[in-house]
Formats: structure tokens, C-alpha cells, sequence
């Protein structure tokens, strides 16, 4: 079953480049030149397996992150509205005014 439920499973998927994979991506990359310059490492030259590793894991987490936002947004659509077809009776349509109703008619001051 996974974090997502099997209806969330009919949702398009997130593109491959989102904020949190980004995110997410340079976060596994910096922790891992962190952790070279705590050992007293080249931090750029050494371990950059790890470096790509770290940043592959950050992308695939922040790829899963993205798609459980969206099935939860989706989810919270679905529930408001539904909840504004049962009680449409508290969402009745405004009446329309113009602009120039809305606004003080202009007087210059001099």
C-alpha cells in the first residue's frame, strides 16, 4: 500500500525536476561534502560516490514527497468540494458590482 492509497494512484506524476527534489537532492550533496570536510577530506575530490549517492537518494525521496503532496492537495480539493455541493445554501453567488461602484469618485485636491 505505500504512503499513497490506491486512488491517489490514478493522479498524473510530478515532473522529474521539482522543489523538493531539488531540494532534497542538494541537501544529500551538501551532507555528504559536510561529512568529507568534518574527516578532513578534500571535500569536493574525495568520495564522489557518496556525493552522488546521497544526492540520487535526496531525489528519489523529494520525487515521493512531491506525489504524496499531490495526492494530499488533490484529496483536499475532492473533500471541499464536495462539502460545497451538499451545502450550497453557504456558497451563494455574490452579486456583481462594476469597479466604479466599488471605488470613491476621485475629487483633486488643490
Amino acid at each position: 500500500m505505500g504512503l499513497i492509497p490506491d486512488e491517489g494512484k490514478s493522479l498524473p506524476p510530478p515532473g522529474l525536476v521539482n522543489r523538493n527534489s531539488v531540494w532534497l537532492s542538494g541537501v544529500g550533496w551538501c551532507t555528504a561534502m559536510l561529512q568529507n570536510a568534518i574527516l578532513h577530506r578534500p571535500p569536493m575530490k574525495s568520495g564522489v560516490h557518496r556525493q552522488v549517492l546521497l544526492a540520487t537518494i535526496g531525489w528519489f525521496i523529494g520525487y515521493h514527497v512531491t506525489k504524496y503532496e499531490n495526492y494530499f492537495n488533490a484529496k483536499h480539493d475532492r473533500d471541499m468540494n464536495e462539502y460545497i455541493k451538499l451545502h450550497p445554501d453557504e456558497f451563494a453567488p455574490k452579486e456583481k458590482k462594476t469597479f466604479a461602484e466599488i471605488v470613491e469618485p476621485f475629487i483633486p485636491v488643490r
